[in-house]
């Protein structure tokens, strides 16, 4: 009888917690299942304690199978094979999340251009913060697997972070900090179509285009985000000469490397189906919005509780200068073709802006770039978030297309470095 007992409870408390963390954490489980976001955020919160049980509830069922629990046959052909699942459902998501993304909060090494230039091509794009002339470029590619990239040298003086989440086409940088207390950040799962992430001193989740505690319904406890915008490589060796590239490297451990070689396989495989196919790779969606073709590219920003996005041809339409009110503030939106980047600035001077330049010098005076920027992201991943966005928003003084002139270089005809 107690064999039974510790054999059956065993194999039922195991079999269902590790099909729990394969299907909330497993991230591939979403490709045919359909994850509820409750579920997960449950499961990441506890995720030691659920596999603690786990494992504990699989040794109860061994322990049942040596005094003679079970049934006969699952003795003879089943047992062995049931561990070999059991384990499986244990350790793939364990592996992927915690060996196969190995995010770089603290430990980024960045390479000067002429060594990055032999791993990105001149024309991808790249995500870049700069602070005090220290800029940094990330290119998608590399960016891919780790999601996360940061050191301790900070950049320019402050401890910025960036996340990336492909399955958004989103880079968004942030200082790692909560009410005076540093994170220490894990990407966990995304939902959709965006990366949750954890802070595992706390063990609460954070959604990555947020910002803030899952917990926090008020939206005050956020980490601060950073300046992030979009240009092409070259165009950031134009503008950044001195400046530094994040390159994610093979490891110079042989069964790393062919691990890794494995992991970024099966995520470039996924994430070019995400950028050609209208359907989410993961459909794990709960809105959905026909105002825009699933994945356009939009520059989206936030401005207290209202969100504005632009698509790219939209600014072009408008001669790359568009002037728009958004929350409280008013703003500019411009393109620079000869960085091939997208900014958007505060304009907090009362009047238009018909002339500004890559680094923000306009008519206007020198302005400060958004820092909710999400730069280039899918339209149905933007709009799964704020359902209720404004799309290619301009302001009724937008000035006459004559007036418009966006400087390819600074408008005070200082050097780039004089402009920073």
């Amino acid at each position: 009888m107690l064999a039974n007992f510790l054999f059956y409870i065993g194999l039922i408390v195991s079999l269902a917690i590790g099909f729990m963390y394969f299907r909330d954490l497993g991230d591939v489980s979403q490709m045919v299942l359909k994850v509820k976001r409750n579920n997960m955020i449950r499961f990441i919160r506890n995720e030691n304690a659920y596999i603690a049980a786990g494992i504990g509830a699989l040794v109860l069922m061994l322990i049942g199978h040596v005094m003679g629990g079970g049934p006969g046959w699952l003795f003879f052909l089943g047992a062995p094979a049931v561990t070999l699942l059991i384990v499986f459902l244990f350790a793939f998501p364990w592996v992927w999340v915690h060996v196969g993304l190995r995010n770089q909060q603290d430990s980024a090494h960045y390479y000067p251009i002429s060594e990055a230039r032999d791993f990105i091509n001149p024309s991808a794009s790249v995500l870049v913060i700069e602070n005090n002339g220290h800029a940094r470029a990330h290119s998608d590619g590399q960016l891919m697997r780790p999601h996360l990239a940061g050191n301790p040298d900070g950049l320019g003086g402050d401890d910025v972070v960036m996340t990336y989440c492909a399955m958004a086409n989103l880079g968004l940088a942030y200082k790692p900090v909560i009410d005076g207390k540093r994170l220490d950040l894990e990407v966990m799962a995304q939902h959709g179509n965006n990366l949750i992430l954890r802070d595992n001193t706390t063990g609460e989740p954070i959604q990555q285009i947020y910002g803030h505690f899952d917990s926090d319904g008020s939206k005050q406890a956020a980490m601060q985000p950073w300046p992030t915008f979009r240009m092409s490589f070259r165009g950031f060796q134009k503008a950044y000469p001195d400046g530094e590239v994040f390159l994610n490297k093979p490891s110079s451990n042989p069964f790393l490397r062919l691990f890794d070689t494995f992991t970024e396989t099966v995520f470039a495989s996924g994430i070019a189906k995400q950028h050609q196919e209208a359907a989410p790779v993961m459909d794990n969606m709960s809105h959905s919005d026909n105002r825009l073709p699933n994945k356009t590219y939009v520059w989206g920003v936030t401005v207290g509780d209202e969100a504005v996005c632009w698509t790219d041809d939209f600014i072009a339409e408008n001669h790359g200068l568009i002037n728009a009110k958004v929350g409280d503030r008013d703003l500019v939106v411009s393109y620079c073709p000869t960085y091939e980047s997208v900014g958007v600035w505060y304009n907090d001077s009362g009047e238009p802006v018909t002339n500004i330049d890559f680094f923000g010098n306009s008519n206007c005076g020198k302005l400060s770039r958004v820092e909710t920027l999400r730069s280039g992201m899918f339209w149905h991943v933007w709009v799964e978030f704020f359902p209720d966005t404004d799309i290619n928003r301009t302001s009724a003084t937008q000035p006459d297309p004559d007036d418009l002139q966006i400087s390819p270089k600074p408008v005070s005809g200082q050097s780039p470095e004089q402009s920073q």
